[in-house]
């Protein structure tokens, strides 16, 4: 049934804040009953999205919305990502670890003979079409990004017919757009499964695939995880034993908790700090800030924190991001 399906309240968050940008205004009370657990019912998803689009004047309002969504918005599956080698393994994670965001639609990879086809398949029915090219929109921004713009679409599948000007929707995806067809997905050369990415990393990526596998297997359960998750997120400089009382429980009861969902609190918040700290410092916050915000003893420990997480340091990492932001800087 729908109603056991259910997305991360970090990609909801983000759809809210793309929402508003394009000034789109969303009631109080909806955005209060978002926040209020780690992961969103379906119902709350749906209406949410049927405000945005009735409120939305702009017909290609959705995929203006989906290209503006992030990596970090995808939870530990957008940090997942960004720790692939290549795009070819980007995608692959994706198909795997796609529930994680919302477990209501699945993506597979087709090969077929004009190269390969990353299609998506949603089960939702509420505003189909608009969910449908926010997340293909978002798909290509973030691979066009994640490559520093080598990645080239060879074109966009809808099943739906346009809801707006197709040039419009060309120029938008930089790509040939085609509608009505059987199913939905962005069809790419199969060259581009080989384009690198900017940040490669094979340590972080074997712990960031196990927790996010634990994170999979904890959707089946009770998921203390989950509630722990939103508590650390909300509250970093918490540890386990505050997090359990808020939980109702001591710190020893919470750690056997999370070991029923093959979890640990250590490695749950370090993965969780380790992606707060990555959009801190991209947002162009300070080490110091950051080191303060996340509960750090000092920023030296902050610093070799940083290092153990991505093999470089905090100062290192904000120059190479923002070089990848704008590489017209990086030869001046």
């Amino acid at each position: 049934m729908q109603d056991s399906h259910s997305v991360t309240a970090r990609f909801t968050q983000a759809i809210v804040e793309a929402a508003q940008r394009q000034g789109v205004s969303l009631p109080e009370t909806l955005r209060a009953s978002l926040s209020q657990h780690s992961r969103v019912p379906m119902a709350q998803q749906d209406a949410l999205w049927t405000l945005f689009a009735d409120a939305a004047t702009d017909p290609l309002a959705a995929l203006r919305l989906g290209s503006d969504l992030q990596a970090g918005h995808l939870d530990i599956v957008g940090m997942l990502l960004l720790s692939c080698d290549t795009l070819g393994d980007g995608l692959e994670v994706l198909t795997e670890y796609a529930p994680i965001i919302g477990d209501n639609a699945r993506f597979d990879i087709v090969t077929e003979a004009q190269g390969v086809v990353l299609r998506y398949t949603p089960d939702y029915t509420v505003c189909r079409e608009q969910r449908v090219e926010a997340v293909l929109a978002c798909v290509i921004s973030l691979a066009r990004w994640m490559t520093n713009g080598r990645f080239q679409p060879r074109e966009v599948l809808f099943m739906h017919a346009p809801r707006g000007d197709v040039a419009a929707y060309e120029t938008l995806l930089g790509c040939p757009v085609r509608f009505d067809q059987t199913a939905n997905g962005v069809g790419m050369d199969a060259s581009a499964l080989d384009c690198g990415l900017i940040q490669a990393g094979m340590q972080l990526h074997a712990h960031l695939r196990a927790l996010a596998d634990d994170m999979l297997a904890s959707l089946q359960q009770g998921s203390v995880s989950a509630r722990v998750q939103q508590l650390i997120r909300e509250h970093p400089r918490w540890g386990k034993e505050r997090i359990g009382e808020q939980l109702g429980m001591s710190g020893r009861h919470l750690n056997r908790k999370l070991a029923a969902e093959a979890i640990s609190f250590k490695g749950l918040r370090e993965a969780l700090l380790h992606e707060m700290a990555v959009q801190a410092l991209r947002g162009g916050q300070s080490a110091a800030a950051v080191s303060e915000k996340l509960g750090f003893s000092d920023e030296n420990a902050f610093v070799r924190a940083f290092r153990r997480w991505r093999g470089q340091t905090p100062a290192q990492f904000a120059r190479a991001s923002a070089a990848a932001a704008d590489p017209a800087s990086a030869g001046r």
